[in-house]
């Protein structure tokens, strides 16, 4: 079993590294590896001269110096045949001096030596039939090391004999993890330490394996040359994202930077996402050869140093999911940086320019000294709940945040403005519209008497709060309406510190309190599972719905919804698909609020246990519609007979706030 994932404002962005498995730890990879690689520009068609040339412009054009080290020629390099001694080698018409003058070529430009492999009886990309490491994983990994390789990229073509050997096939008989521990214990049996990349698409969910193998794992299949590839992608890193850590990263697929394929904001995206996400950085452009060369603005954002930095960052944590607003176009991912540092990145799904802001509370923060906008190059001081910049369309406000106040926290030197012996506090972030906040006023002084006075813009009613027996502080339940518009004013015998205001933690509604109408059905998961239930309904579509009449105040409500996706793109992914599902809540027959949540499955969806399909996430959307006593509430998938997929998510409960 492994712990329930959360995307929620509500709580504060972890730190440490809650996922991580048992390690190879040879001393390599210690943040991710950066590099170029042949395959998204060349695919299976490299040669000496295109790999040479490429790398003399990662010198040339200060990209090596900035950690883009590691050279990989991908497939295309072997030949059909081994030598008689079995041995690999390389095809002499395309590499006429020869995989270990390459490496010597690579060593003196102070770069690295990267090969590409397969674990199956044939490469990628065959015909021409080019030979896999499949039972010659010992004599290759010596091979590897004769040729002073620094990283081995590790295929999953060609591998399942029960069906004859396909080059492809996403529902193998047996699980590859076999095949790539049998590389590993190859690779560390030499005198020569090589970064080992394994690529088996996330065939079995490799982050709860692949760890202890190698120093990263694709999570998904190949990315494609299209726009739609990083939203199908992102919503895979979902469940992972907390796997990554020192000497494990979850590797996104190379980079389509500089390869004419998307817009520099998109461009921008991509980097961006892929470097907080800590996905390794391979270069996939064309940087120089005889016909091309990358053009100078995508080269600037393979060269922008702050976003390498994040990658690079010695904490080694990924960003991860916190909201997403599917309806309105756009989403938020944050994750923390070493010397308490955060970065924050709003992406634009929408192909237009637009303003869009970032409630700090969505990231675990109430406050910021100074937020640095790494796109648009300026920077802000004393930010307080809430940051507002402008977006181009398909772009991204990526945000370095320093100096840092906790959610929920407000200092009055920053918040609040006094008049004799009130204060009023600006800027208080409502996440639900309730009654049911406690906020606990700090007093600058010890009082052995009195009274605090508390009133909220969400009511005309004052609340007396008595101040507790340490005379430091008095506490006491107020009204918020959801956003950042609320002010709260206290009157206090002495001058007020700060005030620490906590949401309420609502009513949660297991699916067992709802009915069910056309084919959604419940069922019963296995022991320890679609948490935090035991159980989930299933098969809802745009005719089948979870239903439940909830008691609740009027005003727009918080819900916390605990779902289930493991539907993985495989075949789907290099067409329309995105590993996502939609679900929609429509509160007392109102207009619905729809999302698309990402996956939530951490075991394999061949093998696992449920198949990945007992494994909950919680989500969070804003409901509207809410009245004084009973509300009915639907869980649906409105909109999945009009091109959206055709059935939502399992639903295991919510959280009403």
């Amino acid at each position: 079993m492994v712990p329930k994932i959360v995307y929620l404002s509500l709580l504060p962005v972890a730190l440490g590294y809650p996922h991580l498995q048992p390690r190879l730890d040879n001393g390599l990879a210690r943040t991710p590896q950066m590099g170029w690689n042949t395959y998204n520009h060349y695919s299976c068609s490299p040669n000496e001269t295109i790999v040479r040339s490429n790398a003399q412009a990662l010198v040339d054009l200060g990209l090596a110096s900035l950690g883009y080290r590691y050279v990989t020629t991908d497939c295309g390099w072997t030949v059909a045949d081994r030598l008689p001694d079995g041995s690999l080698t390389w095809n002499e018409t395309l590499f006429p001096e020869g995989f270990p003058a390459l490496g010597k070529y690579l060593h003196d430009l102070d770069l690295l030596f990267g090969v590409y492999q397969d674990s199956g009886i044939k490469l990628c990309g065959s015909p021409p039939d080019n030979v896999g490491s499949l039972y010659y994983e010992e004599q290759d990994a010596k091979t590897f090391a004769s040729w002073e390789v620094d990283s081995l990229k590790y295929d999953n073509c060609y591998s399942d004999a029960a069906t004859g050997y396909p080059n492809v096939i996403y529902e193998p008989s047996t699980s590859p993890e076999p095949r790539f521990a049998n590389m590993s214990r190859a690779l560390a049996a030499q005198n020569r330490s090589m970064v080992f990349q394994i690529c088996e698409w996330g065939i079995d969910f490799p982050a709860l394996w692949a760890p202890a193998l190698g120093h990263s794992w694709r999570i998904g299949n190949d990315i494609i040359p299209h726009w739609r590839a990083i939203f199908r992608t992102l919503n895979q890193a979902v469940p992972q994202t907390s796997f990554a850590g020192p000497g494990q990263w979850p590797d996104l697929d190379m980079l389509e930077v500089g390869n004419g394929i998307l817009s520099i904001p998109e461009e921008q995206t991509h980097f961006s996402l892929w470097a907080i996400l800590k996905s390794p950085l391979t270069i996939g452009a064309a940087l120089k050869d005889d016909e091309t060369s990358i053009n100078d603005e995508s080269l600037q954002i393979l060269k922008q140093e702050d976003v390498i930095g994040y990658n690079q960052d010695s904490l080694g944590v990924s960003a991860s999911l916190r909201r997403r607003w599917t309806e309105e176009g756009y989403e938020v991912w944050s994750g923390p940086l070493s010397g308490g540092r955060t970065v924050a990145a709003l992406i634009n799904w929408r192909n237009e320019s637009r303003d869009l802001t970032l409630d700090l509370p969505d990231i675990g923060l109430q406050y910021a000294g100074t937020v640095k906008n790494i796109w648009d190059g300026t920077t802000a001081q004393n930010v307080k709940t809430s940051y507002t910049a402008k977006v181009q369309g398909h772009g991204t406000i990526l945000l370095e945040l320093q100096d840092t106040t906790a959610s929920g926290q407000y200092p009055g030197d920053t918040f609040a403005t006094s008049t004799g012996s009130t204060a009023t506090f600006e800027s208080i972030y409502g996440v639900t519209s309730s009654a049911r906040y406690n906020i606990t006023v700090k007093l600058s002084q010890e009082s052995s008497s009195g009274d605090v006075k508390i009133q909220s813009t969400a009511s005309n009613k004052t609340i007396t709060a008595r101040v507790s027996a340490s005379g430091t502080e008095a506490s006491a339940q107020i009204p918020l309406v959801a956003g950042s518009s609320n002010s709260i004013t206290i009157s206090s015998p002495q001058s007020i510190d700060s005030i620490i205001i906590t949401p309420p933690n609502g009513t949660y509604y297991p699916n067992t309190a709802f009915t069910t109408t056309g084919d959604a059905e419940a069922v019963s998961c296995g022991a320890g599972y679609c948490q935090p239930v035991g159980s989930k309904i299933g098969n809802i579509s745009a005719n089948s719905t979870a239903r439940a009449v909830i008691p609740a105040t009027a005003g727009t409500k918080y819900l916390a919804i605990d779902y289930i996706n493991n539907d993985v793109a495989f075949d789907s992914s290099w067409d329309w698909g995105s590993n996502s599902r939609n679900l929609t809540v429509s509160v007392n027959g109102n207009r619905p609020v729809r999302v698309e949540v990402p996956l939530s499955g951490q075991h394999s969806e061949l093998f696992g246990p449920g198949k990945g399909w007992w494994d909950a996430a919680t989500i969070g959307v804003l409901t509207e519609g809410w009245k004084d006593g009973d509300n009915d509430v639907v869980i649906g998938n409105e909109g999945g007979e009009s091109g959206f997929t055709s059935y939502g998510p399992d639903f295991v409960g919510l959280r009403v706030l």
